[in-house]
């Protein structure tokens, strides 16, 4: 016993020796402080790294929709010369719908078979072959947003999704323009291309607006207002959300459903609706024979037929007839007004045929004498005292 526990004292003094301390190899290297390195530039692939070529082939395949089979048998020559520069095979299957990519021996870069994956995934979604070729550089990247399983209602998604496009697709447009990034709805999917930071914001965007959260219009705000920050290298080191708007949410009152009025229950089932034959019993239809079943068919055709007939002939006939004219119920009312009218004139031809009257008698009565000087004031005052009397 005293043997084993000595070996196994032994074993953990080794154990602890062969332990190495965290951190032993983390020490500064000359190169860490270097400026004129950038560690966030990517490399262009040298052929020379890899001279050997990859000791097995990688295959990837994509089914695509029907409507792409003629522009993609036309276009296909173009993308099999631009892989046939890195070293990628390319097969069209028109009768599976299919395209394959594949490594070759003359395949230098590894990392080209997966770029050549997603041109093969652009193409399917509506892409153009000139701009999906674009992803074979090492600086484009892409992304395909899933957004038929956002929302559940047709209706609902067609009108987010066409949000999302807006008006003369003037909302993708001022995307595109913000996130320097390609993009294209087409579908139940959104297909985009560009660096990684415009990809997630493109991600970001889409799903806020099918899910509802938050209107494009409200993210492309964000992103011209982020743009004129990032000219100001004052505010690098600070936070931007003072200078960023807030959107709060507004609960829109929608229109409640009609519920429906719910009947007694009845452990008892529906009474069952009788049938043709039924029908046939109770009118006595089912007793009669073949010919008089035919007499009164054609005499029912022959109703239907007379009622049509009259109702057209009826539609004919109302084009001709003249239409009503508006009863004028101002009658009444305009005769009583002309009454009064006729009132008002003759009381005023009387009250001035009276004023006339009235003058011609002051005419009479004026005598001429009165307004001619007299030689003496006695036969003045005589004349006077007539006048008076």
């Amino acid at each position: 016993m005293a043997k084993v526990e000595e070996i196994e004292h032994e074993e953990e003094q080794n154990i602890e020796k062969r332990v190495r301390k965290k951190g032993k190899h983390d020490k500064p290297k000359p190169w860490d402080d270097d400026p004129n390195i950038d560690r966030w530039t990517v490399e262009k692939f040298d052929p020379a790294w890899n001279p050997t070529g990859l000791l097995a082939t990688s295959e990837f395949s994509t089914l695509f929709p029907q409507y792409r089979e003629k522009y993609l048998q036309d276009c296909w020559p173009t993308i099999e010369s631009a892989l046939k520069e890195y070293g990628i095979a390319c097969k069209l299957n028109l009768v599976k719908g299919s395209m394959t990519v594949k490594t070759t021996m003359k395949t230098r870069d590894p990392f080209i078979v997966i770029k050549a994956r997603d041109l093969i995934k652009l193409l399917s979604r509506s892409v153009p072959a000139p701009q999906a070729i674009k992803i074979l550089d090492d600086e484009m990247q892409c992304d395909i947003i899933k957004i038929g399983n956002l929302v559940r209602n047709k209706e609902r998604f067609v009108k987010r999704r066409q949000r999302l496009v807006g008006p003369n697709s003037s909302t993708l447009k001022a995307l595109e323009i913000l996130t320097s990034c390609y993009i294209l709805v087409q579908g139940s999917t959104v297909a985009a291309m560009g660096s990684w930071k415009g990809l997630k914001q493109i991600r970001k965007i889409v799903e806020d607006c099918v899910q509802n959260k938050l209107h494009p219009v409200y993210h492309i705000k964000a992103l011209m207002i982020k743009k004129e920050l990032m000219k100001d290298p004052a505010l690098a080191t600070e936070s931007w959300d003072r200078f960023l708007p807030t959107f709060k949410k507004k609960n829109v009152q929608q229109k409640k459903p009609k519920s429906k009025e719910k009947k007694p229950y009845t452990p008892f089932p529906p009474p069952q609706p009788p049938s043709k034959i039924d029908l046939q019993l109770e009118s006595g239809e089912y007793f009669m024979s073949d010919k008089k079943k035919s007499e009164k068919k054609w005499q029912e055709k022959q109703e239907k037929q007379t009622e049509k007939s009259t109702e057209n002939k009826r539609k004919r006939d109302a084009s001709f007839l003249p239409p009503e004219e508006p009863v004028n119920n101002n009658k009444s009312t305009n005769s009583e007004d002309g009454k009064s009218d006729i009132n008002e004139l003759t009381n005023s031809l009387k009250s001035k045929t009276k004023e006339l009257k009235k003058q011609k008698k002051t005419h009479e009565r004026v005598n001429a004498e009165d307004y001619i000087d007299a030689p003496s004031a006695e036969p003045s005052k005589k004349k006077s005292k007539k006048n008076r009397d």
